[in-house]
């Protein structure tokens, strides 16, 4: 979340984890290595940075699939939203099938 708010150093991103300079780092390597963060090296300062870009790809991917539900709860939001027939009209209308079929 930290790197959300804009660069910081990797001493920075550890502190409020109880995790070692090097765990940190590894977690950190992972994450270049997906193309989530940008790692520089200033002097003795790791800095990083958030390259949300690489998410591209599954930020659409979850777009068209909000779109295609989202339509699909209006279309449930408007069949509840009609007058469904009561118990009594549907026994009627399953025996008028039957005596249809009867004959």
């Amino acid at each position: 979340m930290a790197l959300m708010h804009g660069e910081t150093t990797v001493s920075d991103l550890a502190r409020p984890h109880q995790m070692s300079l090097p765990a940190v780092m590894k977690h950190l390597g992972v994450l270049e290595r997906a193309g989530l963060v940008e790692q520089n090296k200033i002097g003795r300062e790791r800095r990083c940075r958030l390259t949300a870009g690489a998410l591209k790809p599954a930020s659409d991917w979850i777009a068209q699939y909000r779109q295609f539900w989202e339509r699909q709860f209006d279309a449930l939001d408007r069949f509840l939203a009609e007058p469904q027939p009561s118990t009594e009209e549907k026994k009627s209308c399953r025996k008028q099938k039957q005596s249809h079929r009867s004959n």
